[in-house]
């Protein structure tokens, strides 16, 4: 199997007399998702695709692959196909739309839902994860791995399975330099490269408001760790007390003067109520009434937009708090795992609480000692920025390249093989 885009001999896609098209599958990517990240890194991926189409001289049809959920919002301009869901059973089915949708591309481009190709999420989810992959391969397809966080596989048969499909990938791409130096130690490095979170690139409307003394603060809370994690047994091995600090946090910010308090929900899934940051919201409005609550959102950049409306943020969604960096906003993180402090050292970025490391007290004190600092915090945001879009500009280069070669080898539309 070789699905190197220098070695094709045939084309695998239709080309015009002034533009070529090009089907490309976003793997792991998701237009339903109640998961605003998911969506966020989705309708990111179709930003810089077709920055890329653009400058490629090319035409893009996509088809969104990934799970399904509730929410339904748009995603750029580009002509984009829903398939139906995943599942191990239906990618094997006798008549699978998953592996149908991949005798009809040019391209997969798989993102992963941004952290989920590990083990650390069970079994079965490595094992969809990696079959998705793999069938790709096997149908003769470049597989691209978008920006996103890779590892880590605890299991000898877990990272077996990743090296296999890693090193047939045309392209790697880790979001973060933990995960890229843990692609290395897997003995990958040909076809690696760094970038950083997709989701910097997520459009927004910076909606201009009447000057106000009062200063807005947002606190995402997450469902998920304020449950304690899908099993309620402090899932994720905090160090600290999540409920405690949000009630610590809203017990300073509501008693200050001149201050406007929002809690943000981020993650609203109907059917997980201990993932459901609205469900943590409401626990929190019994004993914080006058607290203002943000209102639905119909997607990820109106949820962006509004973030961006706030003077200071902290939140342990990473996808929330990206928001708010990447619209200049200053805000502190609260980590739960390795793909925060990835991600915010790469941007020279020291506003991080280590949920697993410092004690409920520290973590009290080093974000409101934020926001009192927000405009030092600010400047470091700028910077960051700066690093982040110089990032993803080596990716957008990257699929500049893919598109370029993809185009020069169209001649004639392949006979179909099977998968």
């Amino acid at each position: 199997m070789n699905t190197n885009l220098n070695s094709w001999n045939k084309s695998q896609f239709r080309e015009n007399s002034e533009i070529a098209e090009i089907k490309v599958v976003l793997l792991w990517h998701s237009a339903t998702s109640d998961n605003f990240g998911v969506g966020a890194l989705t309708d990111s991926q179709m930003e810089i695709c077709e920055s890329a189409a653009r400058r490629a001289n090319v035409k893009l049809t996509c088809t969104v692959i990934g799970t399904e959920g509730g929410s339904r919002y748009a995603i750029g301009g580009t002509v984009v196909e829903r398939s139906a869901s995943l599942s191990l059973k239906k990618i094997f089915s006798h008549n699978s739309e998953y592996r149908k949708k991949l005798r009809e591309c040019d391209l997969v481009l798989d993102i992963g839902e941004g952290d989920s190709f590990t083990d650390i999420y069970g079994s079965k989810r490595y094992f969809l994860l990696l079959s998705t992959k793999i069938l790709a391969l096997i149908a003769g397809k470049p597989l691209i791995l978008s920006p996103q966080t890779i590892g880590p596989f605890n299991r000898w048969w877990a990272r077996l399975g990743a090296r296999f499909v890693m090193r047939r990938c045309e392209k790697i791409i880790a979001r973060d330099g933990l995960s890229a130096e843990f692609v290395r130690s897997l003995g990958i490095s040909i076809n690696l490269s760094e970038a950083i979170d997709v989701a910097f690139r997520l459009p927004y409307e910076r909606k201009a408001g009447e000057k106000s003394e009062l200063t807005r603060i947002g606190l995402n809370v997450s469902g998920l760790l304020y449950s304690g994690g899908y099993d309620g047994s402090n899932q994720f091995g905090l160090s600290l007390d999540y409920r405690l600090l949000m009630r610590k946090l809203l017990d300073a910010w509501t008693s200050a003067p001149k201050t406007e308090v929002w809690l943000i929900p981020h993650v609203v899934p109907d059917n997980i109520p201990k993932d459901d940051d609205r469900v943590a919201i409401e626990d929190l409005m019994k004993a914080y009434p006058s607290i203002k609550v943000a209102p639905s959102f119909s997607g990820p950049r109106a949820a962006k937009s509004f973030i961006a409306g706030m003077d200071f943020v902290s939140g342990a969604r990473m996808h929330a708090c990206i928001a708010a960096f990447s619209a200049g906003v200053a805000v502190v993180p609260v980590a739960y795992s390795r793909k925060f402090s990835g991600l915010f050292s790469a941007l020279d970025y020291p506003w991080v609480v280590d949920a697993r490391a410092d004690s409920t007290s520290d973590a009290l004190e080093k974000i409101l000692t934020a926001c009192k600092n927000r405009v030092e915090l600010k400047a470091r945001v700028g910077a960051g920025n700066e690093i982040a879009a110089n990032r993803l500009m080596g990716y957008e280069d990257t699929l500049v390249d893919v598109f370029r070669a993809l185009r020069s080898k169209a001649t004639h539309q392949p006979e179909s093989r099977g998968v």
